[in-house]
């Protein structure tokens, strides 16, 4: 029988690669990091990726893990506030920039200095979101943006009276080489040309807060709370779905017409033109373009659960032994094929399975 089924014409192997077998998505076996075992707090905001060292912001301080241990930072070593919202990492360096509850904080060299309103141009000490492109770094904060210039030391402020900003709750950053994305809470997206050095800003186009009633005209919804430019591609993460922009064209993504878990969704992270993770109240999600897998405890029992939906909306559970720490994921990064999920209940680590 073995041997008939190797000897099938190509065609027909193909035939049931497309009609009969599971896409192949990632899996993982996750490992997860609480209090118990090293976290200053399970309530995890951020966390960021630097080679063998990954970094955590927590309700309760700044994390270090590396070498299988953690290593804490708080107030007392300099940390603007023990509520650390965001992180950023400058590659030329390695320094760390920490946003916080209280303020702006950097990390260089075992040494922590902080920015507030009170000793900087930073326009609030609630940092919602960080990002460095070369000599400067971004901050999205809840009354404006700012821009720190690292080798002048002079800072920028932007907010409704110098862009199309209407609402100063500037929620997250995403950089690239010729644009930066500003998610703007309850104001859509804000896109500046480093080139031209303009702002523009990007809105949903039936101007409704309450519910989403045209499909692929613009951006999904005004309350933005995450972007990803990559690819010359733009992604908006919302509270009522995601977007995505080629320049040309917008498609939205739902959980009616989607493999999206929740249309609540708190981070895209973006590979490319076409692959996306979204980080949502109901799990974690990967799209590779056309197919769907959602990692998660199930929502009734708990338990571990993975699933893939198919473009044609056909839903194949996957057996698995682990899952994130909590349905409430709120943000994300990658080591190597590995991926780290920042939680409302720890820190999850996914080792991705060869």
């Amino acid at each position: 029988m073995r041997s008939r089924f190797f000897m099938m014409p190509t065609l027909l192997l193909v035939a049931v690669s497309l009609f009969g077998a599971t896409p192949d998505m990632p899996r993982f076996d996750w490992q997860n990091f609480t209090v118990e075992n090293g976290l200053p707090n399970d309530h995890v905001f951020a966390v960021l990726v630097d080679g063998d060292k990954v970094w955590a912001g927590t309700e309760n301080g700044l994390a270090l893990y590396r070498d299988g241990r953690w290593k804490v930072f708080g107030t007392a070593d300099g940390l603007a506030h023990r509520a650390v919202l965001s992180l950023a990492l400058d590659k030329r360096t390695g320094d760390l920039w920490v946003g916080t509850m209280g303020g702006l904080s950097h990390v260089s060299a075992g040494r922590i200095d902080s920015y507030t309103q009170l000793n900087s141009g930073l326009s609030n000490d609630v940092v919602y979101g960080v990002a460095v492109q070369g000599d400067y770094v971004w901050t999205a904060t809840a009354a404006g943006a700012s821009r720190l210039n690292m080798r002048t030391g002079q800072w920028s402020l932007f907010n409704e009276r110098n862009t199309p900003m209407y609402e100063i709750w500037t929620y997250a950053i995403s950089v690239g080489p010729d644009k930066v994305y500003y998610a703007v809470w309850g104001g859509g997206v804000l896109e500046y040309d480093l080139k031209t050095e303009r702002w523009k800003d990007y809105n949903d186009p039936d101007g409704e807060t309450e519910i989403v009633l045209f499909k692929d005209q613009g951006l999904i919804h005004e309350i933005t709370t995450s972007v990803s430019y990559v690819d010359k591609t733009l992604w908006v993460a919302t509270y009522f779905g995601d977007s995505r922009y080629d320049g040309r064209s917008w498609h939205n993504f739902m959980t009616k017409d989607s493999g999206l878990p929740s249309n609540f969704t708190n981070q895209v992270r973006a590979l490319d033109a076409t692959r996306a993770w979204f980080s949502t109240d109901k799990g974690l999600a990967y799209y590779d373009g056309t197919n769907w897998a959602i990692y998660r405890p199930a929502l009734d029992t708990g338990k571990p659960e993975m699933y893939v939906r198919e473009e044609d909306g056909k839903i194949t559970d996957i057996k698995v032994d682990s899952a994130p720490a909590h349905n409430y994921v709120l943000g994300i990064d990658f080591q190597g094929d590995d991926i780290w999920a920042a939680t409302a209940k720890g820190l999850s680590h996914g080792i991705r399975k060869k």
